[in-house]
Formats: structure tokens, C-alpha cells, sequence
């Protein structure tokens, strides 16, 4: 019985996407930092743009 219930795997799949998104959404969260200048500078170009 105690066998069978540290072998059994159910669960298993929604942690390891859970663990994925996690990583995904720190890898996003890395790059807007890195990247923040340059994003700022395109939203502020396109919101020039749109005003005139």
C-alpha cells in the first residue's frame, strides 16, 4: 500500500507546468527590467507619433 502511493505520479504533470510557468514568468519579468529604457522609448515614440 505504501509502495503504491509513493509510486503513484497523478499530480505530477500540473506541478511541473506550474514550476514552467513560473520560470517563464521570471525569464519576462528579467528581461522587462533589462530592457526597460528601450521599451519606455518605444512606447514614447509611438505615443508622439499618435499625437500629432
Amino acid at each position: 500500500m505504501l509502495q503504491t502511493w509513493l509510486k503513484d505520479e497523478s499530480g505530477q504533470t500540473l506541478s511541473e507546468y506550474g514550476l514552467l510557468v513560473a520560470v517563464i514568468a521570471v525569464a519576462i519579468v528579467g528581461a522587462v527590467v533589462v530592457f526597460r529604457d528601450k521599451i519606455q522609448g518605444v512606447f514614447t515614440t509611438a505615443g508622439d507619433a499618435l499625437s500629432k
